[in-house]
């Protein structure tokens, strides 16, 4: 028997052009039996692995409620780079250099023209809470906001936005964290491992009836992914991190997720 009412809403965000894992996903995704109305992506469909049309083409024709991340902005701008907010010279910004005009060269017309029509934010009330989907921060859409962002910081997005919860993305490490009434959920995201040192990416549940939230980990196909990326000579660092669940760099990362590099995250749930 399903356990998640129809009012329940799976999140989801990150796929970064991985198609194995965005496919397993929504395995899960219907063997819980979440309707795609029931679906929230928070953006960066695509991103550093190889098959950004294969995994745009699988999100536009599963019909969940999407936004677009700052990838999908860059891409619909015409722009030369990612726009994920990498400092200049960085080891992410050097790598961005080589995936991005990638994943530009592979989409068709029709995955440009579908990402044209996504919104930049959701804004929707459930029972009374108002809640708000965005990819990093409001002003700044590649800001990164982590669990130890400071406290103020958030209050003061919570408060831009009127919302009771936010749902948010693009820092890659799942976390639900209550601030006084307010709640911020990033479920982490499904095309990269979160630095834990495991192989596993990431979702969440957010249950409407109590608000609780539950953070699902997951298993996929990491080694074909990993394969796919080597055979189209795609940045070896991201290959490498999707067998080894270690992240090429810390150079995103602030003083407490640096510390946490390599520490397994608890999964409320886990889909081996």
């Amino acid at each position: 028997m399903n356990q998640y009412s129809k009012d329940d809403l799976l999140l989801f965000g990150g796929n970064y052009s991985n198609f194995q894992a965005s496919k397993r996903l929504k395995e899960i995704a219907e063997e819980l039996g979440f309707a795609p109305n029931q679906i929230i992506c928070n953006g960066d469909i695509v991103g550093y692995c190889s098959q950004p049309e294969e995994t745009v083409q699988l999100i536009k024709e599963w019909g969940v409620n999407c936004i677009t991340g700052n990838v999908e902005d860059q891409i619909r701008e015409g722009a030369i780079d990612c726009g994920c907010n990498f400092d200049a010279g960085s080891r992410c910004d050097i790598l961005s250099k080589q995936w991005f005009p990638y994943a530009k060269a592979n989409l068709s017309k029709d995955s440009e023209a579908w990402i044209g029509t996504l919104p930049t934010t959701l804004s929707f009330n459930i029972n009374g809470k108002n809640i708000v989907v965005i990819h990093g921060g409001v002003e700044d859409r590649s800001e990164f906001i982590f669990a130890s962002t400071p406290t103020e910081r958030k209050i003061e997005i919570f408060n831009d936005l009127k919302a009771d919860i936010i749902i948010a993305g693009h820092s890659g490490l799942p976390f639900a964290q209550h601030i006084d009434k307010n709640t911020w959920i990033n479920p982490g995201v499904v095309g990269m491992p979160a630095n834990d040192g495991t192989t596993r990416c990431w979702f969440a549940i957010l249950k409407t009836g109590t608000w609780e939230i539950e953070l699902h980990a997951f298993d996929y196909d990491s080694i074909e992914t990993s394969q796919l990326m080597t055979d189209k000579k795609l940045a070896a660092p991201y290959a490498k991190t999707l067998l080894t669940g270690i992240w090429d760099n810390t150079d995103i990362l602030i003083p407490q997720e640096i510390s946490e590099q390599g520490v397994a995250i608890k999964a409320d749930n886990y889909w081996g």
